[in-house]
């Protein structure tokens, strides 16, 4: 077996499965999450049904669309939630992960902020120790009068 070498970037090898970028599957799938939460989704859906059970119901038996409509209407709403349930769920991870860094940042910020609150803190600490040292005008002017008087 020759050594890999890791200033290299490794050959792709070839393979049967299909290759996909995550990234953009995962865009996909909340897009697909965001329309299935929708009211338009629901409005469809509804119209759909509709029109599916009024045309094998009224329909003439020739036009319909098998012999057993609502069966083949089970499964295909079967399969849309098949379908639906893991790309929701997908999504909902995503929005985990981007929910969890957003907060590590949050308290990174927190963090800093908390740190220079401490820092200023201090920095008014010591002005205030220093401003009491030094001597003021109705002080000097207190001694000056002690001075004066005694004459």
């Amino acid at each position: 077996m020759p050594r890999e070498r890791l200033d290299q970037p490794r050959e792709l090898k070839r393979s049967f499965r299909p290759h996909y970028d995550p990234e953009d599957f995962g865009r996909l799938s909340e897009r697909i999450a965001r329309f299935l939460g929708t009211a338009r989704f629901i409005v469809y859906m509804t119209v759909f049904v509709l029109c599916w059970v009024l045309w094998n119901i009224l329909a003439p038996d020739g036009l319909r669309f098998d012999p057993y409509p609502f069966i083949f209407l089970t499964l295909m709403l079967s399969l849309q939630a098949s379908y639906a349930a893991p790309l929701i769920l997908l999504a909902q991870n995503r929005q985990a992960d981007r929910d969890r860094i957003q907060s590590e940042q949050d308290r990174q910020a927190r963090e800093a902020g908390q740190a220079e609150l401490e820092f200023i803190t201090r920095e008014i600490a010591g002005l205030r120790i220093a401003v009491g040292e030094i001597a003021t005008r109705d002080f000097i002017r207190s001694e000056f009068q002690q001075v004066k008087a005694p004459q």
